[in-house]
C-alpha cells in the first residue's frame, strides 16, 4: 500500500506599489540607466521610502550621467502614485540623492575578475510547472500582477496601487493538487465601504475574487477554497504612508517563496559584478537546465565565493532525493559544462544589459520575458549527451 504524504506549502508575493518593490524599482532604473550609457558601470544603489520621501544612495562609478531624481519620479509615475490619498504623490515628494563612488579597494579586485563579494548563492528548479518553479509563489506573483493590471485598466477604479497575495497550495506526495486558501490584501479608495467605515463590502469582496483571482487560479481552486480579502476590514491608508520601504527586504519573494534555503544577499540596484545577483542567476540557470535535462525532478545548486577570487570556492548540488543520476556525477556535469567565474556568468548570460527594472517585482525567476537569459534551456541537449 502506497504511504500518501499530505502538506501545506504557503508562498507570498507584494505588488509594484508595495513600499520595498517601488525601492527594488527604483535602484534597479538607476542600475539600468547606469548600464545603457556605460556598461563598464559599477553600481551598488538603494533606496529608502517613508510618506512624501524618497532617499537614494549608494555607490556608483561611471562614465554616465544619471538623472537620479527625476528617474526616481518617472518610476513612482508609472507605479500610479499620483496623488497624495495613497500617500505619496510622484510630482510633489522630496527625493534626496547621496550616491557615492565605488571604494576603490573592492575595484581593484572586480577589475581581475574576481567576485565582487563574499556570499552563498542559492539557486532552485522543479518540475512541478512548466517555468519549472514552485506553484505557490508563481501563483502569488500572477494574483499581485493582476491587481496591477484590473487597477491600470480601470477595471477596478477603487484598487490602489499597494497590494498584497498569498496562495497555500495542498500537495500529495510533492505534487500540487488544489489551492486551499487565497490572502488578497488590496490598498483601496474610501467608496467600497460599509456603513460602519470599518469594512470593504460583500460586493466588492467578490469583485475582487472575480476580477483578480480566479482568472487566475482557474483549475487551482475548489468549492471549498478559502478566500481572505482585506482581513482587517479595510485598506485605505497604504504604500509609504503606512509603511516604510527599503530596498532588498523581499529576497524570499524575489526567489522560490520560501520553500527553500535563500543565501541572504538581495539583488536590486547591484551590478552583475556583484554575486549577489549574477552566481544567483547562474545557479538558477544550472538548475532549471538539470531538471529539464531529466537528471532530477528537483535541484537545488549552492555556489559559493570570496571576494577577489573568480572560481567558486564551493559548488553543491542537492535533488532532495529526487534524482535520476547520481548526484555526485550531476556535479561533475555542472563543473565540465558549465563555467562558474563572475566575468564568464556575465557574457554567458549577457547581464551587462539595460533589464533589471523589470527583474524588481513579480519574481527574478520563471519569467519568460527575453530579458530573462538565465531562463534559457539552450544546456539540456548537451547534458543529456554527456550523462550517456
Amino acid at each position: 500500500m502506497t504511504k500518501t504524504n499530505v502538506r501545506l506549502i504557503t508562498s507570498e508575493s507584494v505588488g509594484e506599489g508595495h513600499p520595498d518593490k517601488l525601492c527594488d524599482q527604483i535602484s534597479d532604473a538607476v542600475l539600468d540607466d547606469v548600464l545603457r550609457q556605460d556598461s563598464r558601470g559599477r553600481v551598488a544603489c538603494e533606496c529608502y521610502v517613508t510618506m512624501g520621501l524618497i532617499i537614494v544612495g549608494g555607490e556608483i562609478t561611471t562614465s554616465a550621467y544619471v538623472d537620479v531624481i527625476n528617474l526616481a519620479r518617472r518610476v513612482i509615475k508609472d507605479i500610479g502614485y499620483t496623488d497624495h490619498k495613497y500617500g505619496l504623490d510622484y510630482n510633489t515628494c522630496a527625493i534626496i540623492n547621496t550616491i557615492h563612488s565605488q571604494s576603490p579597494d573592492i575595484a581593484q579586485g572586480v577589475d581581475k575578475g574576481g567576485a565582487g563579494d563574499q556570499g552563498v548563492m542559492i539557486g532552485y528548479a522543479c518540475d512541478e510547472t512548466d517555468v519549472y518553479m514552485p506553484l505557490p509563489i508563481i501563483l502569488s506573483h500572477k494574483l499581485v500582477k493582476r491587481f496591477a493590471e484590473v487597477r491600470k485598466k480601470g477595471i477596478l477604479k477603487y484598487l490602489g496601487p499597494d497590494c498584497k497575495s498569498q496562495v497555500t497550495v495542498r500537495y500529495n506526495n510533492d505534487s500540487p493538487q488544489e489551492v486551499v486558501g487565497v490572502v488578497l490584501a488590496c490598498q483601496h479608495t474610501e467608496d467600497i465601504l460599509d456603513k460602519s467605515g470599518e469594512h470593504i463590502t460583500q460586493v466588492a469582496k467578490k469583485e475582487i475574487i472575480k476580477y483578480v483571482a480566479q482568472p487566475i487560479l482557474k483549475q487551482w481552486v475548489k468549492k471549498d477554497t478559502a478566500y481572505y480579502v482585506n482581513e482587517t476590514g479595510k485598506f485605505v491608508v497604504g504604500g509609504p504612508q503606512s509603511d516604510t520601504g527599503m530596498t532588498g527586504r523581499k529576497i524570499v519573494v524575489d526567489t522560490y517563496g520560501g520553500l527553500i534555503s535563500h543565501g541572504g544577499g538581495a539583488f536590486s540596484g547591484k551590478d552583475p559584478t556583484k554575486v549577489d545577483r549574477s552566481a544567483t542567476y547562474m545557479a538558477r540557470y544550472v538548475a532549471k537546465n538539470v531538471v529539464a535535462a531529466g537528471l532530477a525532478k528537483k535541484c537545488m545548486i549552492q555556489l559559493a565565493y570570496v571576494i577577489g577570487k573568480a572560481e567558486p570556492v564551493s559548488v553543491m548540488v542537492d535533488t532532495f532525493g529526487t534524482y535520476k543520476v547520481q548526484e555526485s556525477k550531476i556535479l561533475k556535469l555542472i563543473l565540465d559544462n558549465f563555467d562558474l567565474t563572475p566575468r564568464e556568468i556575465i557574457k554567458k548570460l549577457d547581464l551587462l544589459r539595460p533589464i533589471y527594472q523589470k527583474t524588481a517585482c513579480y519574481g527574478h525567476f520563471g519569467r519568460t520575458e527575453h530579458e530573462f537569459s538565465w531562463e534559457k534551456l539552450d544546456m539540456v541537449q548537451t547534458l543529456k549527451k554527456k550523462v550517456k
